[in-house]
C-alpha cells in the first residue's frame, strides 16, 4: 500500500501545477472573479454528500478499512451546506427560473462536473474497501490543493466585504486532513496492507484514471472563469 500512497502524492504534486491554480493566485484579478467558476462546480459539490452516503458508506461492517471509510463519510457528507452559504456571500446566488437552473446544471459547460460524478460513482459502486480508500485519498489530495488556495481568496473577500466564507475558507481546510488517515494507528494500518501484484496494478490504473477526470474537471473550471464575468447572469450557453 505504501507504493499506492506514494503514487497519489506524486500525482497530487503534478495536479498542483494546473493552470487554474495559477489563475486563482493571480492577485491582479479581483478575488471574487478568481472564484467565478463556483457555479460550474456545483453539480460535483452538491453530489459529493451522496457519494459518501450511498456509495462509500457501508453499514453495518466488520471490516476495519470499511469502518475507517464510514467514519470519513460522516465528516464529508455535509460540506455542500457551506458551499450554498458562500454562493450568497460571493453574490453568485442568482435568481433563475427552475428550468433555466436545470439547463445550466446539465449544460455543455458543466459536463465535466457531471462526468466526474459519474466516474466516481462507477469506481465506488461494488468497490472493495481498498478501492474506496484510493478514491477517497485521490479526492482528498485534489481537494487539499484546491482548498489551500481557495482559503486565501476567502480571506481577501472577507477583508473587502466583511462577509466570511466557510467553504472557500480555512474553516473548510481545517476539517480536511488531506488524507483519510489522520488519527493514531490508522496511517500504519494502511501502510501495513500487503497487496498482490495484480491488485497493485489495478490500483495504479485507478489512480491514473481518477487524476485524469479530476484534471479535466479542473481545466473546465478555468475555462468557465475566464469566459464568465462574475457579474454576468447565470445561464447555459
Amino acid at each position: 500500500m505504501q507504493q499506492i500512497l506514494a503514487l497519489i502524492e506524486q500525482r497530487k504534486q503534478d495536479f498542483a501545477q494546473l493552470p487554474l491554480f495559477n489563475y486563482m493566485q493571480n492577485q491582479s484579478i479581483h478575488p471574487r472573479q478568481r472564484l467565478a467558476w463556483a457555479p460550474c462546480a456545483a453539480h460535483f459539490i452538491m453530489n459529493f454528500g451522496e457519494l459518501n452516503k450511498y456509495f462509500l458508506r457501508v453499514e453495518p461492517t466488520t471490516d476495519p478499512i470499511q469502518r475507517l471509510i464510514n467514519n470519513h463519510t460522516y465528516e464529508d457528507d455535509h460540506h455542500w451546506l457551506w458551499f450554498l452559504e458562500d454562493l450568497k456571500n460571493l453574490e453568485l446566488d442568482k435568481s433563475l427560473q427552475f428550468s433555466d437552473a436545470l439547463k445550466f446544471l446539465w449544460s455543455e459547460e458543466t459536463k465535466n462536473a457531471r462526468w466526474l460524478n459519474y466516474q466516481l460513482y462507477r469506481y465506488t459502486s461494488q468497490a472493495t474497501p481498498i478501492q474506496k480508500i484510493i478514491v477517497i485519498e485521490v479526492t482528498e489530495a485534489t481537494g487539499n490543493i484546491m482548498f489551500s488556495i481557495a482559503a486565501e481568496i476567502g480571506k481577501e473577500i472577507k477583508a473587502i466585504t466583511q462577509k466570511p466564507c466557510r467553504y472557500f475558507a480555512d474553516f473548510h481546510l481545517d476539517v480536511e486532513t488531506g488524507h483519510t488517515t489522520g488519527s493514531s494507528g490508522i496511517d500504519q494500518l494502511l501502510q501495513d496492507i500487503q497487496l498482490s501484484e495484480a491488485t497493485r496494478q489495478e490500483a495504479f490504473e485507478l489512480i491514473e484514471n481518477l487524476f485524469t477526470v479530476f484534471t479535466q474537471f479542473t481545466n473546465s473550471l478555468l475555462v468557465y472563469a475566464k469566459t464568465h464575468q462574475i457579474e454576468q447572469p447565470l445561464k447555459a450557453v
